[in-house]
């Protein structure tokens, strides 16, 4: 295996900035665009350093690794998230899992092993936390499909 198969971005002759640029890729396709713009259009004097570090240490450092799938990198993250109790991070990386390829029955075991190793109480809050990214990101499919209804029912205006 070549350092490129085995390092993902992070290359001996890689600028900062090309550890930046591979971790904001991966960071776009894994949380999406919107999320990621959001976080960098709130970051000022205090945060900035803060963002060029996860974007160049986790995303370009890490995920950027084709040692694992994202889809592993995803059940990991989230383990991680109910051990600690980083409920906002934890909704955040359940919506990265299903971009990521994981179902939301994979999602379902993930936390249910969670359970067993993190503890009972951290696996309710943690399938709490679930079930209402799940509610919202079905409540935005039905609003889309219903404004796409309306928009093909509504008549064209007279010229």
């Amino acid at each position: 295996m070549s350092s490129a198969e085995r390092h993902g971005v992070v290359q001996p002759d890689a600028t900062s900035q090309e550890i930046y640029d591979g971790g904001m890729v991966v960071r776009r396709e894994v949380l999406g665009a919107a999320h990621v713009d959001r976080a960098n259009a709130n970051k000022d004097g205090f945060t900035e350093d803060f963002q060029d570090m996860i974007t160049r240490i986790a995303w370009g450092g890490i995920w950027t690794r084709p040692g694992i799938s994202r889809q592993m990198r995803s059940a990991v993250t989230i383990t991680a998230m109910v051990a600690h109790g980083h409920w906002e991070e934890l909704a955040m990386h359940i919506r990265a899992a299903l971009t990521n390829g994981l179902s939301r029955d994979e999602i379902k075991e993930i936390l249910l092993q969670t359970a067993i190793y993190c503890g009972v109480p951290s696996a309710n809050t943690a399938f709490k936390t679930a079930q209402q990214v799940f509610k919202d990101l079905d409540a935005a499919v039905d609003n889309t499909e219903l404004d796409a209804a309306h928009t093909h029912d509504t008549p064209a205006p007279p010229n």
